[in-house]
């Protein structure tokens, strides 16, 4: 017994638009609805059956009331469906309308996927950083100090909150006048190169940081903490070295350059977000572990040829510790480093109260720690 394929009703010929991807224009066709398939007929050829298992829609925004198909097997042929009625019948036989077609070369785009992947790794983590150290060599001291200017700005809105009152900084004459005995007592026999602009800021976080330009910022928060000006001295010394190796300008180059990367892949950035992105990691002071080595052997040798105890670098760290509890600390940082640990431990032996004088005179001291006041 042969079994036919029973057409389904319809009260008059209903036609559609074949775009068979070889002829410019559409041919118009007569569409027929069977339980298996859907016949399409041309006036000029043989009928098409596209099986009802195989019909796939196509998203038309233009018209949205029409019904564009193709079939799961052909990219390329398209079938506009105008009349209502017949897309009524064949969205409810064709079960498979919306099916997705299954992902081919999988292996492939996963290969490309790890490639793409490692190649912004590669950009990001090895190229940007070299590129951002052969940069900053050649970035003019002017350059340096405009990025410098505009990134302490947006550290005062930032660490204010609101961003309508930036966070002062501190003007006390005497202050002021035994920070710059201080910077000069330091800096004597130092090749800086730019003058430094230092600045305290009224502000209780305990931290001192170095900006693009010859910026060296300290916290009120880090004053009050300290027990004698040669801590600050320390502090102070760790970030000339900063300075004087331009750690700030090649951070600020590395994070600039990694948020272009980024930003062409995921979106733009304007500017003022860059800018105070790179407000952040200049507070956060992430340096790599050979540049806070260098800084700390550069703080260490300063203090040496200033005639300041090296000790009070050990006694800030110490103080940290304290500060961090449990959490990874400053100090771990100063202990991975036992050339800078014995050369303390060395000048401690061999000096006498003798070699060394304070920083500063216990009256500048107190002017120092109330210069925010």
């Amino acid at each position: 017994m042969t079994l036919r394929a029973e057409t389904l009703p319809s009260a008059s010929p209903v036609f559609g638009d074949l775009m068979d991807g070889e002829r410019a224009l559409p041919v118009r066709v007569a569409l027929t609805l069977t339980a298996t398939d859907l016949v399409i007929a041309p006036g000029d050829g043989e009928a098409l059956r596209w099986p009802l298992s195989l019909l796939r829609r196509v998203p038309d925004q233009a018209h949205p009331t029409d019904l564009v198909l193709a079939q799961a097997s052909d990219p390329v042929t398209r079938l506009i469906v105008r009349d209502r009625a017949m897309v009524q019948q064949i969205k409810a036989v064709a079960r498979h309308l919306d099916k997705r077609p299954p992902m081919q070369n999988t292996g492939r785009l996963i290969s490309w996927s790890i490639a793409a992947v490692a190649s912004v790794a590669l950009i990001i983590f090895v190229l940007v950083p070299v590129m951002a150290n052969q940069l900053a060599t050649f970035l003019p001291p002017s350059g340096e100090k405009a990025l410098g200017d505009t990134t302490f700005e947006q550290i005062r809105n930032a660490l204010d909150g609101s961003g309508i009152d930036p966070v002062p900084t501190c003007e006390s004459p005497a202050g002021l006048a035994a920070l710059a005995k201080m910077e000069a007592r330091l800096t004597e026999t130092v090749d800086l190169p730019y003058p430094l602009t230092v600045r305290v800021l009224d502000h209780e976080m305990i931290n001192a940081f170095a900006l693009p330009g010859g910026y060296v910022v300290l916290f009120d928060g880090l004053l009050d903490i300290a027990e004698d000006p040669d801590e600050i001295a320390a502090v102070f010394a760790h970030e000339v070295g900063h300075v004087v190796a331009r750690d700030p300008s090649r951070m600020a180059l590395r994070s600039a350059g990694s948020i272009g990367v980024l930003g062409l892949l995921f979106g733009d950035f304007a500017g003022g977000a860059v800018v105070l992105f790179l407000a952040e990691r200049l507070i956060q002071a992430s340096y790599s572990q050979e540049a806070e080595m260098n800084a700390d052997i550069f703080a260490s040798e300063t203090l040496e040829a200033a005639g300041v105890s090296p000790l009070g670098l050990a006694r800030m760290f110490e103080r940290f510790e304290e500060l961090s509890g449990d959490q990874p600390s400053l100090l771990d940082h100063f202990m991975a480093h036992p050339d800078l640990v014995s050369r303390i431990e060395r000048a401690e032996a061999s000096g006498s109260a003798a070699d060394y004088t304070p920083s500063l005179t216990d009256a500048e001291w107190q002017a120092l720690k109330t210069i925010c006041d």
